[in-house]
């Protein structure tokens, strides 16, 4: 029987539904299949097809219950795996996956056995097939005690089912989702396990958790690799949200899903990245600023990734949430094009093209129908295994299930009705599909892939590390290179040019405008169950969650910085100025290196523009090429820091002396690069000249080491600048003696710039200082009324008026004018130190406040700032909810 046409599909259906009673939908099914084709086609005849079938839920209102990619620990109950012997429709499935629970335990108080199963991987070889799944829910257990997701495989050759670890306790400890297999037989998968993450965390003092995603839903799940029999557990990626659907490629590296979403800004989304399968080589590939790209459906993620026949890859658009289950199938030029109208050398152009034309993600109904999964054959043929559901409406009136057409779409006597997806073999070139498993109401057939070889993919051995690099792996560090700050988005930003701002003679140090990099982390944040804090503890603003420095290392003459960083966790950047501030955008996407890793960098990247950026070989040209010659210093350099041609300043620095290690204070020698011998290291900026506590540890002051950090409470640490005595040029500089609202005897008076910076709890909350809320919040003007502090009330110009917007009189025949508060702007701003631009200015060099706080302290307040101006960064000294 030949290729049947979408036209033809909804009748069909109908046709299936009516025969379901009568017993007759296998004959119908034995009559499509068509022998003849068969025969033609030995993809579909030889070759099994694995498949899950699960029920359509429905919420407490009877609507299809949503989904949510955003957590891949949900539990869709009723699934099950099933393998058919090849493509056919006639050809019979089998349960493969139920027999793993066959114990009267597993079983729910109505006998039914209702456990889940999803993302399948099936072996180069077509002969095994690797799965999550997830055991039945135990009723009445807490969520901490309920079954976890795991990794299971399929033999077909010996029909054998395995959990691939098999020790129950150590099966349990993480969340395990996504497999696929590597080509040396190990597995790679995302997990909630996070090891090395945990371990870190005890270093840090803070015990061993599951750090949440920063949506703080669910922890977060990660890449990790294990061998074949469940062993030898290895944490490849440190998202602090998801990292999922790990991919290889042809080339032995993985493409995988990784949700961006730090600061929770614009551009936040699920993009594609790569990394090797030791964990290094981490980088972004597409999607960035493509998450509008589909007409009308303002949120879609880049999930799933497919190989196809092409060098291109398919992904299945959708939103994370759903109900109705459906993507848009696209092919992405991912090789030419970092989003989908941006090829890698900045130019515009189509890097992804619908492989189905009409299918819409907007709610829409159309005739074409609505995909959900999609598996390439990759046979030759263009063809394609995928979950499909038909248009279909319901009559309002009689609940009567209809095909669509054009007029009953646009007719109010019709709402959409349920999906029915079933398996169909899709043939692009002749637009025609085939069904493999026949839908049926109230059930949903997903995920087949096609249990057929391949060619394995190229295998890339760990990294080995000789020499320097071999020492910092064993102290637990990496190292990045930046070849220029002043290199933004292929553009030269440095006064006069890089090359004039590089030569110390030219250019003294004060007029160098970056002069420190900070090195920042986020904070895991526990689960309820770790640690219930309050949500007061963020402060002003949840959306960079909570911050600690992992260190500051100087900015090169030229921009360029090299420095060992801390691996294995999650890192931002900031360039700073001679006072600690920031002055680069905020950094929202999250680096990391493994031990001995070494991470380049070109420059730095306008949060606003569009051009590529964080892609290897993507984007404009590096501006500063490096040293011109070799064996000379840089012009105006001191000798001694002689260059090898193409070299930064920094890899200059690093091969003569030594590589720089971030310390905790931004410190720095005055003409080392004129002078080196007879520099002087100017240490203004540090901790140590600060008369209120430091926030490091006094250990790591001593020895700065990877697994230490400065983690700034604003109690601890911001707070008692406020009240600490402060004399300049004899005059009593104390914050909180001009800074209060009552005198020295108690007797109410206006603080000074209305701001109040005593101790004692704010009013609006109570778990924060006044203070705090008085920096950082807005306020209103308040006067003095007979020895008691009010807001102050002006007039707005505008009176009280009726519904018919007439005036209302007083007593007297007066119109009565509304009165309102003045409102008086926050100081600061948890958009960081040059962003406060109140308490900036009384600080400058101008400012009426000029001297009253040392650098260190202004360093202090500004480093907090940058961070997000949180009222903690430690959630463990936060109190409890």
């Amino acid at each position: 029987m030949p290729y049947i046409t979408k036209e033809l599909i909804g009748a069909m259906l109908s046709i299936f539904r009516a025969l379901l009673c009568l017993g007759l939908v296998a004959s119908l099914a034995g009559c499509l299949s068509g022998t003849d084709s068969q025969q033609a086609d030995p993809v579909v005849l030889e070759n099994p097809v694995l498949f899950v079938k699960r029920p359509l839920l429905v919420d407490g209102n009877g609507a299809l219950a949503r989904d949510n990619l955003a957590d891949p620990s949900a539990f869709r109950p009723g699934a099950r795996l099933y393998l058919k012997a090849n493509a056919s429709v006639d050809a019979s499935a089998i349960d493969v996956s139920s027999r793993a629970f066959s114990g009267p335990e597993f079983l729910d108080d109505l006998g039914r056995l209702r456990y889940d199963v999803k993302d399948l991987h099936v072996s180069h070889d077509g002969n095994r097939a690797l799965f999550a799944m997830r055991a039945p829910e135990i009723e009445g257990a807490d969520d901490e005690d309920q079954p976890t997701w795991n990794i299971w495989e399929y033999n077909h050759a010996n029909d054998y089912l395995r959990r691939i670890i098999t020790s129950n306790v150590i099966a349990k400890t993480g969340q395990d989702v996504a497999p696929a297999y590597l080509p040396d037989g190990r597995i790679v998968f995302s997990s909630t396990r996070q090891l090395i993450s945990k371990a870190i965390l005890l270093d840090e003092g803070k015990g061993q958790f599951a750090g949440l995603d920063e949506n703080r839903n669910v922890p977060a799940f990660v890449l990790h690799t294990m061998d074949d029999d469940g062993s030898n557990i290895q944490q490849i990626t440190f998202n602090q949200s998801h990292d999922l659907y790990p991919l290889v490629t042809d080339g032995g590296s993985i493409l995988f899903s990784r949700w961006d979403n730090a600061g929770q800004t614009r551009n936040n989304g699920v993009n594609l990245y790569r990394v090797n399968p030791d964990g290094t080589g981490l980088a972004y590939r597409y999607g960035r600023n493509s998450h509008d790209s589909v007409p009308a459906a303002p949120d879609i993620e880049y999930l799933k990734a497919r190989k196809t026949e092409s060098d291109s890859v398919l992904v299945p658009l959708r939103a994370f949430e759903s109900d109705s289950y459906a993507s848009m199938p696209v092919e992405i030029d991912i090789d030419n094009y970092v989003d989908a109208e941006m090829r890698i050398d900045g130019t515009e152009g189509n890097g992804q093209v619908p492989l189905v034309a009409g299918v819409r993600l907007d709610g829409e109904l159309t005739l074409e129908g609505l995909y959900s999964s999609i598996s390439p054959l990759m046979d030759g043929t263009g063809r394609y295994l995928v979950s499909w559901t038909p248009c279909r409406l319901e009559e309002a009136a009689s609940g009567r299930i209809v095909n669509c057409t054009e007029a009953r779409l646009v007719s109010d006597a019709y709402v959409p009705a349920p999906p029915v997806y079933g398996i169909w073999l899709l043939d692009i070139a002749s637009g025609t599909q085939k069904p493999v498993v026949v839908p049926l109401e109230g059930e949903q057939f997903d995920e087949a892939v096609l249990m057929r070889d391949r060619p394995l993919e190229d295998y890339i051995p760990d990294s080995q590390y000789t020499g320097e690099a071999a020492q910092l792996a064993d102290s637990g560090y990496g190292i990045l290179h930046i070849r220029s700050v002043y290199d933004v988005d292929g553009v030269d930003m440095a006064p006069n040019g890089i090359a004039t701002t590089a030569n110390p003679s030219i250019t003294p140090v004060a007029q160098r405008p970056a002069r420190f990099l900070r090195l920042e982390k986020p904070v895991s944040m526990p689960d309820d169950n770790v640690w219930d804090f309050d949500n007061s503890a963020f402060g002003r603003s949840r959306g960079q969650l909570m911050r600690e420095i992992l260190g500051y290392v100087p900015v090169e003459p030229d921009g360029s910085v090299k420095v060992a960083v801390p691996a294995n966790v999650a890192f931002a950047v900031s360039v700073l100025d001679a006072q600690g501030r920031r002055i680069s955008d905020r950094h929202q996407n999250w680096l990391s290196v493994r031990p001995g890793e070494t991470l380049e960098c070109q420059g730095c990247h306008d949060s606003q523009s569009p051009i590529p950026h964080g892609r290897p070989g993507a984007g404009p040209d590096p501006v500063w090429v490096g040293a011109s010659t070799t064996g000379l210093p840089f012009p105006g350099a001191d000798p001694t820091l002689f260059a090898d041609m193409g070299e930064t300043m920094a890899e200059v620095y690093a091969r003569t002396q030594q590589l720089r290690r971030p310390l905790p204070d931004p410190i720095y020698s005055e003409g080392e690069w004129t002078n080196l011998a007879g520099s002087v290291e100017d240490r203004t900026l540090a901790y140590e000249n600060l008369q209120t506590p430091p926030p490091v540890s006094t250990v790591c002051v001593n020895d700065w080491t990877a697994n230490c950090r400065v983690v700034i409470n604003y109690e601890a640490h911001i707070h008692p600048l406020w009240g600490l005595s402060r004399d300049v040029l004899g005059v009593d500089a104390t914050c909180t003696s001009c800074h209060t609202n009552a005198d020295a005897a108690g007797v109410p008076s206006i603080a000074a710039a209305q701001l109040d910076l005593t101790d004692g709890p704010s009013d609006a909350e109570p778990l924060h200082f006044k203070a705090y809320r008085e920096l950082l919040f807005p306020d209103n003007e308040q006067e003095l009324s007979d020895g008691v502090l009010r807001d102050r009330l002006v007039d707005s110009g505008e009176v009280l008026r009726d519904e018919e917007g007439v005036p209302i009189l007083d007593e007297n025949g007066n119109q009565q004018p509304i009165l309102v508060p003045v409102p008086v702007r926050s100081s600061m701003s948890v958009n960081g130190a040059l962003a406060s631009e109140g308490f900036r200015d009384v600080f400058g060099v101008e400012g009426s406040h000029r001297g009253f706080l040392s650098p260190a302290e202004l360093r202090l307040v500004a480093e907090w700032l940058d961070l997000g101006a949180q009222y903690y960064n430690n959630p463990f000294a936060a109190p409890e909810n």
